[in-house]
């Protein structure tokens, strides 16, 4: 828009200059013509030839005058969109070598010099997300890599404990056997995040679809959590609508929720609510998960679906995963044309999904398009 609006400003001004040179010379012929009729001329005066030209060939000297006209307006314009250009040349050729100096250019390419910053600053902004991403990257394989060796050695040691150790009690055996095979779970887990890492590197994520019952499979996946919350003293709260129906990946989508639900847990207060819900609104199925935990701050809420982001900058272990779960959940609902988002306010941490339901006329479609989302979440 803003190169149109350049280019119309510079061909109106072209036709003015044109039409207003052409005028001038074409008065000077007509008071020449003018001059020539003004009175009786005689062939000793000076004047003479030059107006029994004019008088005689009219036509010509008219063609001749605006071709003159027309050709040093087009050389004045020319070189000024020379100069132009050169000016243009130069403003990239900085951008190049010092993005961080913001573009100066002369009067009329004021436009153009705000269009080079807007698109010198998306450049920074770019480059300075995949620093802190590839950062993020780095320190996090560097974490793995040292939490990989913390259970290895565990394994290692209790293993060789059961096996120099011949007369452990039966007790002894059977707690150091369940100390190692956690251990090895533990290391089984780093191993997979590692391949995830490798794995979105590489490769697309594709989809398998199928027409399933949302309803049924969102009601199992939180019922698996059930030992799981018993052993932190939570409880659920869920309220799904029954008989909605999707096409989808199931396998995808359930590891989705998986995430979220896992994310909840390890965030949430003990002895507190999980909230789930699920009920259909317009074309889309709506999905809620609350729980009660510290309220996360609007400028990290902002990076909470990046690759490799972690909400505590503490290491644990036994718990910290390689900052992938929402950035893969994300990922995945998009691929099915929804949207996802978080909201966190007064202690409370809620993920909002909206996925659309299928019609029986729906083709099975990998569409990457962005929902219109009916409704905002409730608080």
């Amino acid at each position: 828009m803003k190169k149109n609006s350049l280019i119309h400003k510079l061909a109106g001004e072209y036709l003015i200059c044109l039409f207003g040179v052409l005028c001038v010379l074409l008065s000077v012929v007509y008071i020449m013509l003018e001059i020539c009729n003004s009175r009786i001329w005689y062939g000793t005066e000076f004047l003479y030839p030059l107006l029994h030209l004019i008088h005689t060939n009219l036509g010509e000297v008219i063609a001749i005058v605006c071709l003159t006209g027309w050709l040093f307006v087009t050389i004045i314009f020319a070189v000024r969109m020379w100069l132009y250009l050169r000016e243009v040349v130069r403003a990239s050729e900085q951008m190049a070598l010092h993005t961080e100096v913001p573009v100066k250019m002369s009067g009329h390419l004021k436009e153009v010099q705000d269009e080079l910053n807007s698109v010198r600053e998306l450049v920074l902004q770019n480059e300075r997300k995949a620093k802190e991403a590839e950062q993020r990257k780095s320190d996090m394989i560097v974490y793995l890599a040292h939490d990989l060796k913390t259970p290895l050695t565990s394994v290692i040691g209790y293993l060789t404990l059961l096996k120099d150790e011949p007369e452990l009690t039966s007790e002894l055996r059977a707690r150091y056997t369940g100390i190692a095979y956690d251990k090895a779970q533990r290391l089984e887990q780093l191993i997979n995040e590692f391949f995830e890492i490798t794995r979105l590197n590489l490769t697309t994520m594709e989809l398998n679809r199928s027409k399933i019952n949302f309803s049924l499979l969102l009601e199992q996946t939180a019922n698996e959590f059930l030992p799981l919350l018993e052993e932190k003293g939570l409880t659920w709260e869920l309220s799904i609508e029954p008989g909605i129906f999707i096409v989808c990946d199931p396998d995808k989508l359930e590891r989705v929720f998986d995430n979220l639900i896992r994310n909840a847990i390890f965030y949430c207060y003990e002895k507190s609510k999980l909230k789930l819900s699920l009920s259909r609104r317009d074309e889309y199925a709506w999905v809620r998960m609350e729980n009660c935990g510290r309220t996360i701050s609007k400028e990290k809420l902002s990076h909470i679906f990046e690759q490799f982001y972690r909400l505590d900058d503490a290491r644990s272990t036994d718990t910290g995963g390689a900052g992938l779960g929402l950035a893969i959940a994300k990922e995945i609902v998009e691929l099915h044309g929804g949207h996802i988002e978080a909201e966190s306010e007064e202690e409370k941490i809620r993920f909002l999904v909206w996925l659309p339901v299928f019609h029986d006329n729906q083709s099975f479609s990998t569409s990457n398009r962005m929902p219109d989302i009916p409704c905002t979440g409730e608080k």
